[in-house]
């Protein structure tokens, strides 16, 4: 006699529910997995404090206060883009050391990590003041290992105002350059600068590669290279080369070390 096949059972109405109940739960799981990698895939990246920014924590806050608190914090805002989110990576502290600050006259090149040599300092300090002289532009240099900083101090020391960019040089975030850029000098010179500015001479494999100073100087010099360009689109659209390697195109010509 032919067996008559069965069919398997229905499985109960909530049984199938408690199924779907579990893939859904299972389904939800994926997506904060997917966020916590994007989280650490996130790049390091350069920060400029500009008089443009738009940020809820500089509302009602000077460039001149927003400028200094770069100095002070090194840059927070990349370390927490870089980092995972939680409470182990609250904002560096402020610091405020005056003491750090040398007597006397205010000097342009201030280097309280050791990174440069005196005849670098010197070099640097009368680029810079050539180029104040022939542009009416302010470029600052600190350099620094947070958290041994004078930070806000710079502020008043340095009389900070419009026309200033703060050239704070710190390799504690993996990128070395980061910049603190006056209002007029927004006007004058385009953010998409000091991004490739940032990813030239600013890099961990650079500054490992070729030093500290390497980087300082470069960076620098490509800064005076461009202040001096002459105004419109084209204005430092071009990162200068190594050391010497491209002469200014502006009308002041390039003053290594001065008159």
């Amino acid at each position: 006699t032919p067996r008559t096949p069965t069919r398997p059972s229905p499985t109960p109405r909530s049984t199938r529910a408690r199924m779907q109940v579990i893939a859904s739960a299972s389904r939800t799981t994926i997506a904060p997995a997917k966020v916590a990698r994007a989280t650490r895939r996130a790049p390091r990246v350069p920060v400029a404090c500009r008089a443009s920014s738009t940020d809820d924590g500089d509302v009602g806050t000077s460039f001149a206060d927003r400028c200094a608190r770069l100095a002070a914090s090194t840059v927070t805002a990349a370390a927490l883009l870089a980092a995972p989110i939680g409470p182990a990576h609250a904002r560096l502290e402020g610091v405020n050391n005056p003491q750090m600050l040398p007597p006397g006259p205010p000097q342009e090149v201030l280097d309280v990590a050791g990174y440069l040599t005196k005849g670098e300092i010197a070099r640097l300090t009368t680029e810079v003041r050539n180029l104040e002289k022939d542009t009416g532009y302010k470029l600052r240099v600190l350099a620094q290992a947070y958290p041994k900083t004078p930070g806000l101090a710079v502020k008043d020391y340095w009389n900070v105002d419009d026309d200033t960019v703060v050239f704070v040089a710190d390799p504690g975030l993996g990128n070395i350059l980061n910049f603190s850029v006056g209002h007029n000098v927004d006007l004058e010179v385009p953010p998409s600068f000091w991004t490739r500015l940032s990813g030239k001479y600013g890099t961990k494999f650079y500054w490992q590669e070729n030093g500290e100073e390497a980087s300082i100087s470069n960076a620098v010099s490509a800064i005076d290279t461009c202040f001096r360009e002459e105004p419109g689109k084209l204005k430092c659209q071009k990162v200068q080369g190594e050391l010497g390697e491209e002469p200014s195109s502006g009308k002041f010509g390039k003053a290594w070390f001065g008159s």
